[in-house]
């Protein structure tokens, strides 16, 4: 029982590491774009072929104004998340923040956002999954949420199949989604963005 105890507690310690094991993905590390702040964003998205979900948005949780953009890299990472302008002096515009992958579901994606800061550098990406609104005017996401369920199987029927004891990680039920909103570029018939919100 001692040992199935220890291995209890180095599962638990485990747990966070196993939850981010496919955050190698993305760079472990954040970086800046020289120079980039809403205006010459703006000027970046109307000189390409948008798609819906480029643009800039507005993140009210912590109300910083964000850009997406088209980004080349590694494992199907499509997109970039870089801040424009933040009440947080600290935080430099141009820092990117976070990266985004596509799915098999059109309006489904990988996210990831860096979840720790030291100066000005953000690192520890977490991955949760984002929704794009139908009309790509929001993009929602749910932080993930982790809880451990132990069984114990008290008859220990065929015992050298089945431990007495396991120990399941689970995710936590849907909370109410935090996500972003957008507010440039103003949308036309066929994208109905939101209008432009002036800062």
């Amino acid at each position: 029982m001692r040992r199935q105890a220890v291995f209890i507690m180095s599962l638990l310690l485990l747990m966070p590491l196993m939850a981010s094991a496919r955050d190698s993905v993305v760079p472990k590390k954040s970086v800046i774009i020289e120079g980039l702040d809403i205006d010459s964003m703006r000027t970046r998205l109307d000189e390409s072929g948008m798609q819906p979900l480029e643009g800039i948005w507005y993140y009210p949780n912590e109300e910083m104004t964000l850009g997406i953009e088209r980004y080349r890299g590694d494992h199907n990472i499509g997109y970039r998340i870089i801040l424009l302008e933040s009440p947080d002096i600290t935080l430099v515009p141009g820092t990117v923040i976070g990266y985004i992958a596509s799915s098999a579901l059109d309006n489904k994606y990988q996210l990831w956002l860096y979840s720790e800061r030291s100066r000005t550098t953000l690192k520890k990406p977490m991955e949760c999954v984002a929704t794009l609104g139908n009309k790509a005017t929001t993009l929602t996401f749910d932080p993930p949420h982790w809880k451990v369920k132990v069984r114990v199987n008290v008859a220990r029927f065929l015992p050298t199949l089945f431990n007495g004891l396991s120990i399941v990680p689970d995710k936590v039920g849907e909370q109410l989604p935090i996500g972003f909103r957008k507010i440039y570029p103003e949308g036309s018939d066929n994208h109905p963005f939101n209008r432009i919100r002036y800062l």
